[in-house]
């Protein structure tokens, strides 16, 4: 429950990103900036196409970070997962004649 509510916040700090880029760098009203920045962040491609060079830019490197949200996100949600197979799993080693 506390990954999940974890990776609900990167999510939101992302896409809340996207959307003051998309609007002040890009020029796009707040419900466009919206979906592209979900559009995006969802691996779907832009909806709008960006004019101006630093508005390329800023949705590349958008794009590029996006993708790192995703991993980020996927790992936050699978690492309890993982943890509790690991320890469902754990095998007692062989103890050595010192330790008793």
């Amino acid at each position: 429950m506390v990954s999940t509510a974890a990776a609900g916040g990167v999510v939101a700090g992302a896409i809340a990103i996207g959307v003051a880029g998309y609007h002040w760098i890009g020029g796009l009203g707040w419900v466009d900036s919206f979906l592209n920045a979900c559009m995006i962040l969802t691996g779907m491609g832009p909806v709008d196409r960006m004019e101006s060079p630093a508005s390329k830019v800023f949705s590349a490197l958008y794009a590029l970070f996006s993708g790192l949200v995703f991993l980020t996100t996927f790992a936050i949600i699978i690492a309890p997962v993982v943890h509790r197979l690991m320890h469902t799993f754990h095998k007692e080693g062989r103890r050595s004649a010192a330790s008793g």
